[in-house]
């Protein structure tokens, strides 16, 4: 179809809405293939003045001189608008057009623009932490266009393969935000993944036509969390601590005994202890980060602990089980726990969680679907992390293997009939 039959823009009075001086809305209907969509001018004109012929303000009133400029401006925005739909290739609708006209649709050109569109569209939808770990990143890239690009922003269409590796090199030699916290391998590739997030919400939006990391690979240093053993848990619960540190300990004990995040912990609440498929006592919530289901019986150890502040506890269900301090001093005071017990590894409130998953499951032959579901994860490969097939575990497995070998060779010796063995060639 040509351009004159599809589109049209007509100005006309929303008669149904009198303002209180006497005068009536100005709207602009925009036509495409006989569909329409309305569009408030913002304008008001007395009935009287108005020439329904011409769709403008009639000359002859002095409000034509100031209302008819702006009528013939917004027209010529809307054509603008549909000029831009057809030259991206867009679909031309007559909403379409409005939504340009208004900046609703405008595209994200760079990448500051992307970050900004990415605060009010997305965060929302993030976790506090998840949001702070952003604004690091936001830093990061700023500091790099500043620096390698003597700019604050840059069109996303710069954005390629050469942009990613510079970034990445100046991660590697820049000055970390916090001195007391340098960049690992690792933190920078996180790095680089929420910029690859931010590249593919502009990829999703067709604001660039290329992934600037589809040639780029992630590359993550894989080492082991520590986790405690059976007999560190041992001198844990049993050594003396003041009412803090007695706090502090009791909630990692917690947390090995359930595998429940430091968050998870924070945010238990009576409605989560409910009875189980076996009558007993279970913790069912939802994952803090991924929101999957959480469905654990409630072992002895944690039992113990749970009753111990269920006894002195006279909140709603709004009000935590158990106090707990910020994750930040949870931490520290671990670290003094551990000094206390001589413990020579780095103690951190995620320690439990790989303690349970390792020591307390693992090693007592809990197999690794279940605690894959325990832990509320969702891929296996993500379980695999945390519960290391450990030395002790191959010792236990091989010591049972050494013991049926021993037993079916004694049982051949005691055999008259010597074993065949056949070559299949």
């Amino acid at each position: 179809m040509s351009y004159q039959q599809t589109f049209n823009v007509r100005f006309w009075l929303k008669k149904n809405i009198t303002r209180k001086d006497g005068t009536i809305p100005i709207y602009a209907r925009i036509s495409v293939n006989s569909i329409v969509s309305d569009l408030s001018t913002q304008l008001a004109v007395k009935k009287s003045h108005w020439c329904t012929k011409a769709a403008r303000v009639k000359l002859k009133y002095k409000d034509a001189s100031e209302t008819n400029p702006i009528l013939e401006k917004i027209l010529a925005k809307l054509h603008e608008a549909l000029d831009q739909l057809n030259q991206e290739g867009r679909p031309v609708t007559a909403l379409s057009i409005k939504d340009r006209y208004l900046g609703i649709d405008k595209p994200v050109l760079s990448l500051l623009e992307l970050i900004d569109y990415h605060k009010e569209n997305e965060f929302q939808k993030l976790a506090s932490g998840t949001i702070k770990n952003y604004a690091a990143t936001e830093t990061y890239l700023k500091r790099f266009l500043k620096e390698e690009y003597k700019t604050i922003d840059v069109p996303l269409l710069q954005i390629d393969y050469s942009f990613i590796i510079k970034f990445e090199n100046f991660l590697i030699k820049c000055k970390p935000i916090k001195s007391s916290q340098p960049l690992s391998n690792n933190g920078r590739m996180k790095h680089l993944e929420r910029f690859k997030k931010l590249t593919t919400l502009a990829l999703k939006h067709n604001w660039i036509k290329l992934n600037p990391f589809a040639l780029y690979k992630m590359s993550y240093d894989h080492y082991d969390c520590a986790y405690l053993q059976a007999a560190e848990i041992r001198k844990m619960k049993s050594i003396l601590l003041d009412d803090q540190l007695s706090v502090t300990r009791d909630l990692f004990i917690f947390s090995c005994y359930t595998g429940l995040s430091y968050v998870e912990i924070k945010n238990l609440r009576l409605s989560h202890i409910t009875e189980g498929i076996d009558g007993n006592l279970w913790i069912m919530l939802r994952r803090q980060k991924s929101k999957t289901a959480v469905k654990l019986p409630i072992l002895p150890d944690a039992q113990e602990i749970l009753d111990k502040y269920l006894s002195e506890y006279y909140g709603n269900d709004s009000t935590p089980i158990i106090p707990i301090l910020s994750n930040q001093k949870t931490n520290h005071y671990l670290k003094l726990i551990a000094k206390k017990c001589d413990i020579q590894k780095n103690l951190t409130f995620h320690v439990a969680r790989h303690t349970f998953a390792t020591t307390i499951t693992l090693l007592n032959e809990v197999p690794i679907e279940t605690v894959s579901k325990m832990l509320g994860h969702t891929k296996l490969s993500t379980t695999q992390k945390y519960a290391r097939v450990v030395e002790e575990k191959i010792s236990l497995d091989m010591g049972k293997l050494s013991k049926r070998l021993g037993k079916n060779l004694s049982k051949r010796s005691r055999s008259k009939q010597p074993i065949q063995l056949k070559i299949v060639r």
